[in-house]
């Protein structure tokens, strides 16, 4: 049991504007939330997935990491952005050692930087359902500049990356671990970051397109800061529902709903561009991300996308202790959690 339990690798999920761990115990195949937390970062730390300050990023990590105990050095971090491309692709049926030697000259069609610059992965669909002896494949290629900062702002903090994941199939690994959809059922991940939005396209258990786009809850608290003159912690207080002396409610209401509009307006145009490109139905969005907190954003988000909504629970199956764990502390934490639940799911060698 303890060589099981030493697989186990705590979640790391680095976003623009926080740093999110999550560690699970699990037995068989259940899970039990060991350790949650979030840490904020200084701003400008990251801008658009880039490390501008490693030691503010490393220094967050280590105080996260000594706050909570956390004996297990093994992380699971996650990447997204344009240094990260995703691309399904169709190839001859092949066995997966020989699509491995075939890859680069398969990848060198669709990957827009030099290969030697990427690394390189890529997961088997299964067979195409319209071309015989052809297979659908998952290729993914990530900038091995960006993988390294961010192993390195680790290894500064004590920490081994074991795992570098995709944010967007860290949120298909949560979801596929918490919920039993219907067969032959397509549903949408959405999870809205600061300044990044995921959004991956799930059916029967498997990842049929996805998209990040480059907004987030940012953009409505620098559209509530400019438009009020407001400094910028005042306005992201006013963005998540609070209350401050001398605001037009009504006028902030109205900022709130044109800069949500621009971002739910692009999750439906990627919604709409799947839909006419497959001629499948999507029948759930499952929303996640601390930009989806934005007070009003459900009522925004079910007047402009036209598929129901859900806001995704990343603890729905897995238990935790409520004499160490405040429900509503958990409450409140599980729309940052989705990602980092993602990774924590993840084991050593899987």
């Amino acid at each position: 049991m303890l060589f099981y339990k030493a697989q186990n690798v705590v979640g790391l999920d680095i976003g623009t504007n926080s740093v999110k761990l999550v560690e699970l115990d699990r037995t068989k195949n259940t899970f039990r939330l060991k350790n949650i937390g979030i840490a904020k970062l200084p701003r400008d730390t990251i801008v658009n997935g880039t490390i501008i300050h490693a030691e503010l990023l490393e220094q967050t990590i280590k105080t996260l990491f000594s706050e909570y105990k956390i004996k297990n050095k093994n992380v699971a971090i996650s990447i997204s952005g344009h240094p990260v491309i995703i691309k399904k692709i169709t190839t001859d049926l092949m066995p997966e050692d020989e699509l491995e030697n075939t890859l680069p000259f398969e990848a060198e069609q669709y990957i827009p930087f030099a290969l030697d610059e990427v690394n390189l992965d890529f997961q088997i669909l299964g067979p195409c359902e319209d071309k015989e002896n052809k297979m659908n494949v998952m290729l993914v290629a990530a900038k091995r500049a960006m993988i390294s900062d961010y192993v390195s702002v680790l290894q500064s903090a004590g920490l081994k990356a074991v795992i570098v994941d995709i944010d967007v199939f860290a949120l298909e690994n949560m979801f596929i671990s918490n919920y039993s959809p219907e067969q032959n059922i397509t549903v949408a991940l959405v999870d809205m970051g600061a300044s990044v939005t995921n959004i991956n396209i799930v059916k029967n258990g498997v990842s049929q397109f996805t998209r990040d786009i480059f907004m987030g809850g940012n953009q409505i608290t620098e559209e509530i800061q400019r438009q009020l003159s407001i400094n910028y912690e005042d306005a992201e207080a006013l963005k998540c529902g609070e209350q401050i002396a001398g605001i037009n409610q009504d006028l902030l209401k109205e900022i709130i709903e044109r800069a949500s509009s621009t971002i739910t307006n692009e999750i439906q145009r990627s919604l709409d561009f799947y839909i006419s490109s497959t001629y499948g139905e999507i029948s759930q969005v499952y929303l996640s991300g601390g930009g989806s907190r934005t007070s009003g954003f459900r009522e925004i988000f079910t007047k402009r996308v036209t598929v129901p909504l859900e806001y995704t629970n990343p603890f729905h199956a897995i238990t935790y202790d409520e004499n160490m764990f405040d429900a509503e502390y958990i409450k409140d934490l599980s729309p940052f959690a989705a990602i980092g639940v993602g990774l924590a799911l993840r084991s050593m060698g899987d």
